[in-house]
């Protein structure tokens, strides 16, 4: 008897038969693409200090979070000293130590905020042998902003874009809209610096709920001009807690070349909560956010055609072997 006189054989290939060429490398690219790529992470930790960094388990979840990404851009640090910052880059290296040649390494900006008890800096944590730094700027025009932009240009041979901008913003919630608007004047600073228009903006714009709302659109520049995408739509929810449901986190990329080297649909909130099967109650403690993340496409081109040949070469075989039944 054939393998394919079989009752279950015969009834899977009829229905693969009704499946177009087109459906079928689709569905077989899914099984082999999987979870690559390269992840560029955002997440407002709330008030992460040495105090925070000394609790077990925030240090265990925060180590967690971190070590999924390949970058990931931490805001609401007060750790002016680097304490706190050091004691989770030994915690998340420990965790990924048997990647030698992928060791986490972080970059600062200066502290800021509008009184002593609320500076705050932007951290962005980075695995060194993926990624290297190779430019720093701190946008300094005066009362543009409560928490200025650090932006840092990044160099990787590992993605397809290989040289790309973050620009980080945790907005003061009552100038949300004018400061997410003024992103554009920095847009325009590191663009010239760094002759790049692949530029990201990342972070807690709290671009959603009472502190921007569909009308205030018109008066934001990465609105109103072309060129700018916004990945995290306005109708999810990147809050933890059960009484807000609100899209505060948000990336925002410039131009479809950068665009292009996005892995689409990759850009999404990261529930920890749920993935962690973690209370409400200690995600808290962490913070009141969700991280939000995108992945960008390898630059492994030879990797990439491979299983693109074969994925054809199966996806030939397949329609041969149904069209002659």
């Amino acid at each position: 008897m054939d393998a394919c006189d079989l009752p279950d054989c015969k009834d899977l290939t009829m229905r693969w038969r009704f499946l177009p060429l087109p459906l079928l490398l689709l569905l077989l690219s899914l099984l082999v693409d999987g979870d690559s790529g390269f992840r560029i992470c955002a997440y407002n930790v709330d008030n992460f200090n040495l105090a925070k960094a000394s609790q077990r388990s925030v240090l265990h979840t925060l180590t967690r979070v971190v070590a999924r990404c390949d970058i990931c851009l931490l805001q609401g640090v007060k750790d002016p000293d680097g304490k706190a910052i050091q004691k989770l880059l030994i915690s998340v290296n420990r965790a990924t130590q048997r990647y030698e040649n992928h060791k986490y390494k972080e970059v600062s900006s200066k502290s800021h905020g509008n009184s002593p008890a609320d500076m705050q800096q932007y951290v962005f944590i980075y695995r060194s042998g993926m990624v290297n730094v190779t430019g720093k700027h701190q946008y300094e025009k005066k009362n543009a902003f409560v928490r200025a932009p650090y932006a840092v240009q990044f160099q990787s041979d590992k993605t397809a874009i290989k040289k790309f901008v973050l620009v980080p913003l945790h907005t003061d919630p009552s100038k949300a809209v004018q400061e997410i608007d003024r992103l554009y004047d920095v847009f325009e600073e590191v663009r010239k610096k760094w002759n790049n228009t692949n530029v990201m903006f990342l972070g807690n714009f709290h671009a959603s709920c009472a502190y921007m709302t569909r009308t205030n659109k018109k008066d934001i520049r990465l609105f109103t001009r072309a060129g700018f995408s916004w990945l995290i739509r306005d109708k999810v929810d990147t809050t933890v807690g059960e009484h807000t449901n609100c899209a505060y986190d948000r990336i925002v990329v410039y131009g479809k070349p950068f665009l292009k080297g996005i892995t689409p649909f990759s850009a999404i909130v990261f529930n920890y909560v749920k993935e962690f099967k973690l209370s409400k109650t200690r995600a808290l403690d962490v913070s009141d956010h969700l991280p939000v993340e995108v992945r960008l496409k390898s630059s492994a081109s030879l990797l990439q055609a491979i299983p693109l040949l074969i994925l054809i070469s199966v996806s030939a075989i397949v329609q041969y072997c149904l069209s002659a039944l």
